[in-house]
């Protein structure tokens, strides 16, 4: 496998896997007119390619030897809830997705060790991101990382609120 920084001609590839990776695993919780509303507003090819072109966003993803994508991993190089900081350069892992068919090959352990590198040679000295309350398979992988809930949150998928945990991990600098 290999990791890359993404670049603007990537940015259809990586909106396509962020909208089937979210749509298999929480598509049935929604209506679908949020559902879409969501989708339109966070998955499109315009949103990634201007994501993928700001400096403030670092955004990698993992393909296998083929060149196939596996799965992608967005760091924001700003505090997303600064009310719950507590570290003083802190940033946020806005999204880390595997292909839904590809989970559970180490693609997000990859992803998970690049954004520790990003986040050290950034001089980060905290991790924010943003949980499903009812994802405990997103919650063990994050806490084998040293991630730990630090606030209630909520997340809007259209018009609906979902209840999401703020976990986070202070950084060694």
């Amino acid at each position: 496998m290999d990791i890359r920084f993404a670049n603007v001609a990537d940015a259809g590839a990586l909106a396509r896997l962020g909208t089937d990776s979210f749509v298999a695993k929480f598509g049935h919780l929604y209506r679908a007119e949020d559902l879409a509303a969501f989708l339109s507003q966070a998955h499109t090819e315009a949103i990634v390619a201007r994501e993928i072109a700001d400096p403030a966003y670092r955004v990698f993803l993992a393909q296998d030897k083929g060149g196939h994508l596996l799965g992608y991993c967005k760091l924001i190089m700003a505090c997303g809830w600064p009310e719950h900081a507590r570290g003083a350069n802190v940033i946020e892992l806005k999204q880390l997705y595997t292909a839904p068919a590809a989970t559970g090959q180490g693609i997000g352990s990859a992803l998970m060790a690049r954004a520790g590198e990003e986040a050290a040679g950034f001089g980060a000295d905290e991790i924010q991101l943003s949980v499903y309350s009812d994802n405990p398979g997103a919650q063990k992988f994050y806490a084998r990382y040293g991630f730990g809930k630090v606030a209630d949150i909520h997340f809007m998928v259209g018009e609906q609120r979902d209840e999401e945990f703020l976990f986070a991990k202070l950084l060694d600098r």
